[in-house]
């Protein structure tokens, strides 16, 4: 096999969605697999909706899912320019050559008149495709028209009759009857390629080996088939991966979760972990592993793995995975991916002193073992941060509306306050010996205690958590607690989030 070469070519007219990342993702492992090149073309051919916004969003996307490229806009390469814009002489080269050799033909029809004919074809139960009526203009009439300045688009003129036959490595052999394919345009009135043309010409000129992308471009495949042979390119290696699907076997979409891909950075996901979960979307490694590593991925990625059936995301197992990965992610990592979203929501001042830097890896260190999303530290571990947190309606039910548990609070509060010694250990003895003195179970402590510390029932160890919240706010957070117990003030309100499931 001569070098493998895969290419991802987004259009740049919004954010780089979960179906395009998906497809990026395969074509690089591919790519890696094969020791090949991965290259990124911007198909930015459709001049109305292409913004930089969206292509600075590809790039993000791209980057934060640790999708690197060998030749592209950005770092250049043997076949650049990498942008479709900055292709449009190569373009109307080849269209040339195909209205000289009479595959293509200028068309002169308006739009009105495109839709009063499909309009007719449907009604007799036809399906809409383009009658050629300018395939065989009169010369004069076309140089008429020409000097006129009358717009005009290019038609490729498809086979009249048989098949067109696709060997996709995913789909295995697709027939195609050319006689309802119809003359497409491979070149607008504003003078711009259409996709048709441009992926062609690129593809051929960027010795694309493999053409890895979604299944919904596999209907437009023959058209690209027929346009190579007719400017006798070689036709590359096809492989139209699956569709994506919400867990009710609908289309993707954003009842299913966010389909930016980026979105789920800001929910806290991890790109390590956002990675492995859609490489698992219609591909097996060939066992039932599913946490595998970036170099684990690379290894045993092949087309031949791709299923054909449609890849179900499933958010609820996308954030059992994170949460996967942050049990195993090194807390000095998690702390510089967590101290945007602190800052953001002010929890966190900008310069920390290495002291309070070494206090937030610890914190780190002992939440990632019950956190399934970045976003947890801020919601559910929102009490590390700030004494400003909501009791949530389990910890009111279950421990801070009991009558005996107010006094309970203050008699644990004096004893906080008189330790000597900020430790574990001595949290530990003094929670234990209040409950021995009070002749109960230490949970009857225990749990009143995280309730008031925390405003939650459930979390990492109370006495280390205890460890690294100042003593004086602990001693306020119970006497408050207390307080407000006494008031009639913890009764369970309105539903409140009460975090991860224990």
């Amino acid at each position: 096999m001569s070098e493998v070469r895969t290419r991802f070519a987004p259009s740049p007219t919004g954010n780089l969605h979960v179906g395009g990342a998906h497809t990026a993702l395969f074509a690089w492992l591919f790519a890696r697999h094969e020791g090949g090149k991965f290259v990124l073309r911007i198909e930015d051919t459709d001049e109305v909706r292409s913004t930089d916004e969206s292509l600075a969003a590809i790039y993000d996307g791209l980057r934060w899912l640790g999708i690197d490229w060998d030749e592209g806009p950005d770092v250049g390469g043997p076949y650049a320019p990498y942008i479709q814009s900055e292709r449009l002489e190569i373009y109307e080269d080849y269209i040339n050559r195909l209205i000289e050799s009479g595959r293509a033909y200028r068309c002169f029809c308006t739009p009105e008149e495109l839709e009063e004919r499909r309009e007719i074809q449907r009604a007799r139960g036809m399906p809409p495709r383009y009658d050629r009526a300018c395939v065989d203009l009169p010369e004069d009439q076309l140089q008429t028209w020409l000097a006129e300045g009358k717009p005009y688009c290019v038609r490729f003129r498809v086979e009249d009759e048989g098949t067109t036959v696709i060997n996709d490595v995913v789909r295995g052999e697709v027939s195609f009857d050319n006689e309802v394919l119809g003359d497409f345009v491979i070149r607008k009135t504003s003078g711009y390629p259409t996709y048709h043309m441009a992926v062609v010409v690129d593809d051929y000129l960027m010795k694309i080996s493999h053409v890895i992308r979604a299944e919904e471009h596999l209907s437009n495949t023959p058209s690209h088939v027929q346009l190579m042979e007719a400017l006798g390119f070689d036709v590359p290696v096809f492989a139209h991966l699956p569709l994506i699907m919400g867990t009710d076997r609908t289309k993707l979409s954003k009842r299913h979760g966010a389909v930016n891909l980026m979105d789920y950075k800001e929910q806290g996901f991890l790109p390590e972990a956002m990675r492995n979960f859609l490489a698992l979307i219609g591909w097996s490694p060939g066992t039932d592993e599913e946490i595998l590593d970036l170099q684990q991925l690379i290894d045993r990625f092949t087309l031949e793995g791709v299923s054909k059936s449609p890849g179900i995301f499933d958010l609820e197992k996308a954030t059992w995975l994170n949460g996967e990965y942050l049990k195993r992610a090194d807390a000095e990592y998690l702390t510089e991916l967590l101290l945007p979203m602190l800052r953001e929501h002010d929890l966190i001042e900008d310069d920390l002193s290495p002291e309070r830097r070494r206090w937030l890896v610890d914190v780190v260190d002992l939440m990632k073992e019950r956190t399934r999303l970045l976003k947890d530290f801020v919601t559910w571990g929102r009490y590390f941060f700030t004494e400003d947190f909501p009791y949530d309606n389990r910890a009111r039910k279950k421990w801070l509306s009991r009558e005996e548990v107010p006094e309970r609070l203050d008699m644990l509060a004096e004893r906080i306050e008189a330790l000597e010694t900020w430790d574990v250990d001595s949290i530990e003895q003094a929670i234990r010996g209040l409950a021995d003195e009070l002749d109960v179970s230490a949970s009857k402590i225990i749990h009143p205690c995280r309730a008031a510390c925390t405003g939650q029932t459930i979390g990492p160890s109370l006495f280390h958590l205890m460890e690294l919240l100042p003593q004086d706010s602990v001693v306020r957070r119970l006497r408050r607690a207390a307080e407000l117990g006494r008031a009639g003030e913890m009764e369970p309100v309105g539903s409140v989030d009460e975090g991860p499931d224990d």
